[in-house]
C-alpha cells in the first residue's frame, strides 16, 4: 500500500506539472490576437506578437532553471519537504496567474508563469524519490509510469483548457491550483519523514555549488550529457517542428494537429505504462537501439508524404518512451553515488537545453526548408545511438578491468 501511494503521488505530480506547462497554449493566442488593444496585449505599446512569444518562453525558462537546481537541493534538504513546498508554490503560482488575467497585468502574469515553471522543475525530484524508495524491476516500472504521466500531461493540459474555457479564462488555472494542493497532501501522506540534515550550508550555497551541471566534472557524466544532448536535440526537432510540417505538407489546421498529437501522446503513454519489465539485454545496448528507432522515425517524417509522416509521428512515441525508461533506470543504478536528485536533474536540464538550441537553430533552418530541421535532428539522434554503442563497449571493458584488479 505504501508503494502504491508513493508511485501515485509521483505520477500525479508529473501529470500536473506538465498540465500546468501546457495549459496556456490554447488560451493565450486569442488573448493576444484580440483586435481591441488592452493593458494585457498592448503592454507598454509593444507588439502583441512579441508579448505572446515572451509569454510562451518564460515558463520553459523557469523549468530549465528549476530542473538544474531542485534535484540537488532535494539531495540536501530531502525529497518530501521539497516536493510539498514546490507543489504548494506551483499551486499559488497558478492562482496568481489567474489573478493577473483578471486584472490584465502582463508583468504579474510573466512573473507568475516564471515562478510556476521554476517550481514545476520538480520532476527531477519525483524521479529521485522513486529511485530512492524503490528497487529492482519495481523501480524501473514506476519510473516508466512517471514518464507516462509526463506525456499524458501534454495531452490533458490543452484539452482541460479547451473544455473549461466556457466558464472563464481563469478556470483552468484554478483547477490546476486545486489539484496541486491535493498532490501536496498526497506527498505528505505517501512519503516517510526524512531525518533532518545536520549541514549548515545555506540553500543558495547548495544551489550554487551543487547544481546538476556540476556533474559534468566527471568523465562518465560528461559522456552521458553529450549523448543525451544529441539525442534530445533530435527529439526536440521532432516535437517543435512536426506541427509546422503538417501545415506545410497538408495544410492542417489547429484541430487536425491536435488529433495527431492525441495519437502521439496516447502512444507514448500506453508504451510507458507497459514498459519497464526485465530484459536479458544490457540497458545501454537497448537504449542505443531505441535511439536508432527514434532517428529512423524522424528521418521518415522528413522524407515521407502526409500519411507516411503521420504514421511516423504516432509510432515515434514507442521508441522514445522505451528509451527514456531504460536510460533513466540505468542512470539511477550507475550514478546513484552522485545523488539521485542531481543525476535526474541533469537529464531534465539536458532536455531543456536541447529545446533552446533547437528553437534557435531551427528558426534559421526553416527559412530554407522545414524538412532540413528534421533531417539534422535525425542525424543528431543517429550519432547519439552510434556513440552510445561505442560507449557501452568502453564501459564493459573498463568494468571488466576494474573487477580483475579488485580480484
Amino acid at each position: 500500500m505504501k508503494n502504491i501511494v508513493l508511485i501515485t503521488a509521483a505520477c500525479m505530480l508529473g501529470l500536473l506539472s506538465t498540465i500546468g506547462a501546457s495549459l496556456p497554449y490554447p488560451i493565450l493566442p486569442p488573448l493576444f490576437a484580440a483586435e481591441a488593444p488592452n493593458a494585457f496585449n498592448n503592454f507598454l505599446g509593444l507588439p502583441s506578437k512579441l508579448l505572446f512569444g515572451l509569454a510562451l518562453t518564460i515558463n520553459p525558462l523557469g523549468l530549465l532553471i528549476g530542473s538544474a537546481l531542485l534535484g540537488p537541493l532535494s539531495d540536501r534538504y530531502g525529497r518530501r519537504p521539497l516536493l510539498m513546498r514546490t507543489a504548494v508554490g506551483a499551486a499559488i503560482g497558478h492562482a496568481i496567474t489567474a489573478w493577473a488575467l483578471v486584472i490584465q497585468s502582463y508583468p504579474l502574469f510573466i512573473v507568475a508563469r516564471f515562478i510556476t515553471g521554476l517550481l514545476e522543475g520538480n520532476g527531477a525530484v519525483a524521479r529521485a524519490m522513486l529511485a530512492d524508495q524503490l528497487q529492482g524491476p519495481l523501480r524501473l516500472r514506476a519510473m516508466s509510469w512517471l514518464n507516462g504521466a509526463f506525456y499524458l500531461g501534454w495531452l490533458v493540459g490543452p484539452i482541460l483548457a479547451g473544455a473549461t474555457l466556457a466558464w472563464g479564462v481563469t478556470v483552468p488555472f484554478w483547477i490546476a491550483a486545486g489539484a496541486l494542493m491535493l498532490v501536496a497532501v498526497l506527498v505528505a501522506i505517501g512519503l516517510p519523514r526524512e531525518t533532518p540534515s545536520l549541514l549548515t550550508t545555506s540553500w543558495w550555497q547548495v544551489a550554487r555549488d551543487r547544481h546538476s551541471l556540476n556533474l559534468l566534472r566527471h568523465e562518465e557524466l560528461r559522456t552521458l550529457f553529450i549523448v543525451q544532448l544529441a539525442l534530445t536535440c533530435g527529439v526536440a526537432s521532432f516535437y517543435e517542428f512536426y506541427p509546422l510540417w503538417l501545415v506545410e505538407t497538408a495544410h492542417y489546421n489547429a484541430q487536425a494537429i491536435a488529433w495527431v498529437n492525441v495519437g502521439l501522446c496516447g502512444t507514448m503513454t500506453i508504451t510507458s505504462l507497459l514498459a519497464g519489465g526485465p530484459s536479458r539485454h544490457a540497458p545501454l545496448l537497448r537504449a542505443g537501439w531505441y535511439a536508432c528507432a527514434v532517428a529512423l522515425a524522424i528521418a521518415i517524417l522528413a522524407m515521407g508524404n502526409i500519411w507516411v509522416g503521420i504514421t511516423a509521428i504516432v509510432l515515434f512515441g514507442i521508441p522514445n518512451a522505451l528509451y527514456n525508461t531504460v536510460l533513466q533506470g540505468w542512470c539511477a543504478e550507475r550514478f546513484s553515488t552522485h545523488g539521485q536528485g542531481a543525476v535526474m536533474g541533469l537529464l531534465s536540464t539536458t532536455f531543456c537545453i536541447a529545446n533552446i538550441i533547437v528553437a534557435l537553430v531551427g528558426s534559421l533552418l526553416i527559412l530554407l526548408d522545414t524538412r532540413l530541421v528534421l533531417v539534422v535532428g535525425a542525424l543528431c539522434a543517429a550519432w547519439s545511438a552510434w556513440r552510445m554503442h561505442g560507449w557501452r563497449r568502453h564501459l564493459h571493458a573498463a568494468d571488466a578491468a576494474s573487477l580483475k584488479v579488485a580480484a
